[in-house]
């Protein structure tokens, strides 16, 4: 299941996240999404777990969350349709 995690601090790593979420199972990958430019955070994240119940209970038990001073939004990420 891919999540996205928004209202990230422009100063959390890839690596803390990594490490928040395998707290509740597998994480088959983690991409912070960065600005090219000045090579900052987006504030925005999209991790993929592998297990839906894991992946579910990562989004109950980290939605709302206060991560480096920000509260954090987790949710199923939205597959964009190619039309």
């Amino acid at each position: 299941m891919k999540l996205l995690i928004r209202n990230l601090a422009r100063n959390t790593t890839e690596a803390e996240l990594l490490a928040m979420f395998q707290q509740y199972g597998a994480v088959q990958s983690c991409n912070l999404v960065m600005d090219e430019k000045t090579k900052e955070s987006k504030g925005f994240a999209f991790i993929e777990m592998p297990k839906a119940g894991e992946a579910k209970a990562s989004i109950q038990q980290l939605n709302g969350k206060d991560v480096d001073g920000s509260k954090i939004r987790v949710k199923k990420a939205e597959v964009k349709s190619a039309e």
